[in-house]
């Protein structure tokens, strides 16, 4: 959006709703009537609903379902997290781009949103279904002080942000689940992935890239097949729907708190509010791994520096550090 239809649509919102005259827009912001009318017709084909009448002003009557820029910035409340915002129709990944602009410079805090992917991709080279307008699809630039091996720990701060925004939104958080190392879920179905993806300089890291997909707003019907039985949706599970634009925002804000705990007292600090979610300890899993195999056991918790404890039906203790999780529905625990 051009920064006078920006400012135009500034003005609007502060008029809380009554009629602001092209007249006194033209002279709060000091351009011409023409150019007022051209900035209000640049935001109708955004989709804003504006109401304008010969003699009767300008008037904000509704928003777009959009995850524009200055509707996320409306009333954000971070430092860093999402102060700058590159907003997409459609891409063919966010985390694709946030790679490109991370290498180009882009500083701390960066944010790729797109309404919709076309290759969008999920973990182990899988791809993720990213519909239009329905869902949030977004990745996050950052620029840690950490060493290679203490960045596993931040995509399970991720976790934690995303799952406490999901429990905060419908209000049930005995519902929301944390599955290893990257997935959310709602009564064991999942509504959402996290990727990270990561640039080192020798032993340090330089840059991250944290990928989120959220499932928002899509019916569960309209899934395709192979995913109807493993997923869901907030506004699936909940029976209403849900806002994206404030969805967006609490997330970011809880993301950025949680990055800042880390960042300042490591992962320790946020363990606890992990297990809130984790509800793998003592459950039989299976790990498959396209480097060491599959192997399944009981699982015994997260290490300090995030690797899966898992031990072994010969009793023997094994650490898993990346690999695809099932848990074996057989309705046992072995504490």
């Amino acid at each position: 959006m051009n920064g006078g239809a920006e400012r135009v649509l500034g003005a609007l919102r502060r008029t809380a709703g009554e009629p602001c005259s092209g007249e006194g827009l033209s002279e709060r912001l000091g351009v011409s009537r023409s150019q007022i009318w051209k900035h209000v017709e640049t935001l109708r084909a955004k989709g804003y609903g504006i109401e304008g009448a010969r003699g009767g002003g300008y008037r904000l009557i509704s928003v777009p379902d959009r995850l524009y820029p200055e509707e996320v910035l409306e009333g954000l409340e971070t430092r860093w997290m999402a102060r700058e915002i590159c907003y997409f129709e459609t891409t063919d990944s966010t985390n694709r781009v946030g790679f490109d602009l991370a290498r180009e410079g882009a500083a701390h805090g960066t944010v790729v949103i797109a309404e919709g992917q076309t290759a969008g991709r999920g973990r182990l080279g899988r791809s993720f279904y990213s519909p239009p307008y329905r869902n949030l699809y977004t990745s996050v630039v950052l620029r840690p002080s950490l060493s290679a091996s203490e960045a596993a720990t931040v995509i399970l701060a991720a976790a934690i942000a995303v799952a406490e925004t999901v429990a905060a939104s419908l209000g049930s958080p005995r519902a929301v689940e944390i599955k290893w190392p990257n997935d959310v879920l709602l009564d064991g179905l999942k509504t959402s992935g996290i990727l990270m993806e990561l640039s080192a300089e020798a032993t340090r890291v330089g840059f991250l890239i944290l990928g989120i997909g959220v499932n928002l707003n899509l019916d569960r019907e309209s899934f395709p097949e192979e995913f109807r039985s493993l997923a869901t949706s907030l506004a699936s599970h909940s029976g209403r729907p849900v806002d994206r634009v404030h969805f967006t925002r609490r997330l970011f804000v809880t993301l950025e708190e949680v990055l800042d705990v880390h960042a300042e007292r490591g992962w320790d600090a946020l363990r606890p509010r992990f297990q809130e979610f984790f509800r793998m300890l003592g459950r039989r899993i299976r790990v498959s791994d396209l480097a060491e195999g599959e192997t399944t056991g009981v699982c015994r918790g997260i290490d300090p520096d995030g690797a899966l404890r898992l031990e072994r039906g010969d009793g023997a203790p094994t650490r898993v550090l990346a690999g695809d999780v099932t848990i074996i529905k057989d309705g046992a625990r072995r504490e």
